[in-house]
């Protein structure tokens, strides 16, 4: 890092502590206004603030180290964004019409508090242990890649950059709440964006150009049956990524992460109405397709660098072995001149502060509305916000805490996320999708989904991590089930199974009453809804629609 890089960031950091402190002079009266921004949202701040809270740890870490180890197979994740037009489309009517602060009153509604309390503890337990702690873990990790700086002032550099991405992003969430990080979203996204695809271009030329990085990725044979790094599509028999079970799990997740899940959906319901929702669904949507191109590929051209240099580029771990994970820093720290390298670690400290206070406020937003307000429904408004902020600081130090754990199996970060997100979204995506597409999913039915997928889940990940720590237990069905059957068809036959038990146990169980679950499902709708729903959408919507769609299906054809 030079002068001109630190001067760089300080010019970043100047105009983030501008908008901060704008943000911070606007009242914050009740609830709404610190939850979701008064709920006067444009698309702009929806889309950017949708991409700004997903590229985190799990792509400047995880996305781009997979790219270098395995090429094209994580990309089914990223391209299955164009799952947020089902938000727009399909969803948002239904969460605006029910007027909800989180998705957890939203299955209250829809089926009963059990329903909502389910939910709830499976979110915030699942943010904690897996979004803020990798975010944070990543955070650290980037920062010492990127600076170089392996102690500082005798203390181990991971901790002081970890602890201080923290910080600072707490502070601004917890006081400005949820419009802070609507239009620090504005600001990050594009440098985000400018700065990543710097990294590409530099990265490409560094190389040789796009087809010496086909050509390098193309040779590399990743299993028997003649798949390479640059095929999405894979043979049914891979044992990491058949074909079948990456469609479907990552469907699977893409549903339930984009369309159901607080982080997101918190988003979309600080919209000031139906159309500025979707259209902000839209522009993510377009803003979506980009990470396969800027983190993704980047792992992989650092993969084939690591190839022309003989293994010189990349870093190694303790073992000796390449060290994946460090694929994105590494392209920073080597490959970027003066400023320019300032620029993208400002895209760097821009995706992970944004993801960070994502998660923060929804965290901080689920414990104040589905569990305190619930306990205590005569308390004031302020007094909710006051509770808000001591939540969100409660949120930080426990993923702090846990971050010694993330540390020691960060080697496996991306992978580690996506098998606890594979366990976890099958009954709430079956319990959504049934919700609002069938009138007769019951109380009981939506419930005993939740509940199935927990348990089944839960099982699943405690069969991992005593199997992985016991390699000589005996062979039985259950570890045959549990643990050694592929995760991707795991996930796909576990949604399967709880939208079997949803429809089992409603068709056995009373069916909802229609007054309760008026404009909630599809075909309960008034005439006054549906008119207002159809006035919120042109021409235009459908035709960027019809683009996003073209271009994902352009890319299964290219990358097949």
């Amino acid at each position: 890092m030079e002068l001109l890089d630190w001067i760089v960031i300080a010019a970043f950091c100047c105009v983030l502590v501008g908008i901060i402190v704008w943000v911070l002079k606007s009242k914050q009266n009740n609830s709404a206004d610190y939850f979701l921004g008064g709920r006067d949202a444009t698309w702009i701040a929806i889309g950017a603030s949708i991409f700004a809270s997903n590229i985190g740890s799990e792509h400047l870490i995880g996305l781009a180290g997979t790219g270098a180890s395995s090429g094209m197979a994580m990309a089914h994740w990223e391209i299955q964004g164009w799952m947020i037009l089902i938000l727009g489309w399909v969803f948002v009517p239904f969460y605006s019409r029910s007027m909800v602060y989180t998705m957890p009153e939203f299955l209250e509604k829809r089926y009963n508090t059990q329903s909502r309390t389910i939910l709830s503890i499976i979110s915030l337990v699942s943010y904690v242990l897996t979004k803020v702690a990798v975010t944070v873990y990543a955070g650290g990790l980037v920062f010492q890649q990127v600076f170089g700086i392996d102690t500082l002032w005798g203390i181990d550099f991971f901790w002081i950059a970890a602890i201080g991405l923290v910080v600072v992003t707490a502070i601004y969430t917890i006081f400005g709440g949820m419009k802070s990080v609507l239009y620090t979203s504005v600001l990050q996204t594009p440098i985000l964006l400018l700065g990543s695809i710097i990294i590409l271009v530099l990265g490409l030329k560094a190389l040789g150009g796009w087809d010496e990085l086909m050509g390098i990725c193309s040779a590399v044979t990743i299993n028997d049956y003649g798949d390479h790094m640059t095929n999405l599509i894979r043979d049914n028999r891979d044992p990491e990524y058949p074909w079948l079970g990456a469609l479907v799990t990552s469907a699977t997740i893409g549903f339930w992460y984009w369309c159901t899940d607080q982080f997101i959906v918190q988003r979309v319901l600080s919209g000031k109405n139906e159309k500025e929702a979707r259209r902000g669904t839209i522009f993510g949507a377009y803003l979506k397709m980009l990470p396969v191109f800027i983190f993704l590929i980047p792992g992989m051209i650092a993969y084939a660098i690591n190839v022309k240099t003989g293994g010189g580029f990349l870093p190694l771990d303790a073992n000796g072995n390449t060290l994946s994970d460090a694929a994105f820093p590494t392209l920073v720290a080597k490959l970027l001149p003066a400023g320019v390298k300032g620029l993208v670690v400002c895209g760097i400290l821009a995706a992970l502060m944004s993801s960070l206070a994502s998660l923060f406020n929804s965290s901080s937003m689920l414990f104040t509305i589905d569990f305190y307000k619930r306990l205590r429904p005569q308390t004031s408004e302020k007094a909710l916000v006051r509770i808000g902020q001591i939540a969100t600081v409660v949120i930080v130090m426990l993923g702090i805490l846990w971050i010694p754990i993330m540390r020691s199996i960060g080697n496996v970060l991306y992978n580690y996320l996506q098998d606890v997100q594979s366990v976890l979204a099958p009954g709430i995506a079956a319990a959504f999708l049934l919700g609002i597409t069938w009138k007769r999913a019951s109380a009981k039915g939506g419930m005993w989904g939740l509940i199935s997928g927990i348990i089944i889940g839960l099982t699943r990940l405690g069969a991992k991590v005593y199997y992985t720590n016991v390699p000589d237990a005996a062979q039985t069905w259950f570890k045959s089930v549990f643990y050694d059957f592929n995760w991707l068809f795991f996930s796909g036959c576990m949604l399967v199974f709880c939208l079997l038990v949803v429809i089992v146990v409603s068709m056995c169980t009373e069916k909802p009453d229609e007054k309760k679950i008026q404009g909630l499902v599809f075909g309960t709708a008034t005439p006054e809804q549906k008119a207002a729903s159809r006035a919120s959408w042109n021409y235009w919507d459908v035709i960027h629609t019809v683009i996003i769609l073209s271009l994902t299906v352009a890319f299964y054809i290219y990358f097949w």
